[in-house]
């Protein structure tokens, strides 16, 4: 399955495909005009990752390129300048060039950096992303958001780059222990729980793991319908950020206790009405997803005064009153206290 998503310069294909790491090759040289002995991939895994895929990759590139393999330690902890630097770094010391390009192979932290570096290095030069988690897969994989964590707050430095190419094998999710891939689903949830009344009900009916296939595929597509309509997050993108105003304040509070798709989940409870929440516990619990979170509501709520969707003294929440809908709603400190100590025990 091939989904093409439209940007402001052009577009790119994500292509979702059991198998699809063996055929690494042909699909990259798609997204070149002309074979070049000369042109560099740097491949860019973390260590939490398994070997063979960068491997598998690089094996193909070296078939009518050059390639390298640059492993970072895994962890949202390491999402940092000093791990920007090194791709960097390790760009300039290859005398990479405008015509070389970067290659992620890992989940969202490293797909993040890599395209991070990839729009700054010599203004910008080409990376193709190749998520191998679930979470990378149905979240950062479509939309081109790139960035890195930074003074204690996630995501604050970053880019809008589209990838050339996204490649998504769902083999690769047999590696993943449970939680990862619930994890991952919490992500899909969301979507479904603001855009897709019908894929909710996939939720409480089936068990999820047993179709995540199926549930990555609908959350893709109902990401990039909302990518193309704002690309740069100027309104309707806005609804992919339920769950995370509260989530992603949660996440540094706890400092990693929890992974990002649990404190989403935790979010999520936050920000939906209480018809609502009546649906979605029950979900959570056949996913082994918390409702609540063990730290300082305090912390949570500075950390969400970084939030990316501040606005002066208020941020736009994302709300859910309605399965299949939504609301933005622009929260003070007060009413954003009060979301948070629905959730979040000390």
């Amino acid at each position: 399955m091939v989904i093409p998503v439209k940007t402001r310069d052009g577009g790119y294909d994500i292509v979702l495909e059991r198998g699809a790491l063996a055929r690494i090759g042909e699909l990259l040289a798609g997204t070149s005009e002309t074979s070049n002995p000369e042109r560099l991939s740097l491949i860019v895994t973390d260590d939490g990752v398994p070997e063979v895929y960068a491997e598998t990759v690089a094996k193909a590139v070296r078939k009518c390129g050059r390639a390298e393999i640059l492993t970072l330690p895994q962890g949202e902890e390491n999402k940092t300048m000093a791990s920007l630097s090194k791709i960097l770094e390790t760009l300039v010391k290859l005398r990479a060039t405008r015509k070389d390009r970067l290659i992620a192979v890992g989940g969202g932290v490293v797909g993040d950096m890599t395209g991070l570096a990839a729009a700054l290095y010599m203004r910008g030069i080409d990376w193709v992303n190749i998520p191998t988690t679930m979470l990378s897969q149905v979240d950062s994989s479509v939309g081109g958001k790139t960035a890195i964590d930074f003074a204690g707050v996630k995501n604050v430095v970053g880019a809008f780059y589209p990838p050339k190419l996204v490649v998504i094998d769902h083999d690769t999710l047999a590696t993943l222990p449970k939680r990862q891939l619930a994890n991952g689903i919490a992500e899909a949830l969301k979507m479904s729980l603001t855009c897709d009344e019908e894929l909710f009900s996939l939720f409480e009916n089936e068990d999820p793991l047993a179709h995540a296939d199926a549930i990555g595929e609908r959350a893709i597509l109902i990401k990039k319908r909302v990518v193309e309509e704002d690309e740069r997050e100027s309104g309707l993108r806005r609804v992919l950020n339920f769950g995370h105003t509260i989530g992603h304040g949660i996440e540094l509070a706890c400092g990693g206790t929890l992974l990002h798709g649990e404190c989403v989940a935790i979010g999520m409870v936050a920000m939906s009405s209480e018809a609502v929440g009546k649906r979605l516990l029950p979900v959570l619990d056949k996913l082994e997803l918390p409702h609540e979170a063990l730290c300082d509501p305090d912390a949570v709520l500075a950390l969400c005064a970084h939030d990316k969707k501040a606005d002066g003294s208020r941020v736009t929440a994302v709300l859910c009153d309605e399965v299949g809908s939504f609301s933005f709603e622009p929260m003070d400190a007060d009413a954003l206290r009060g979301r948070i100590a629905r959730v979040v025990k000390q």
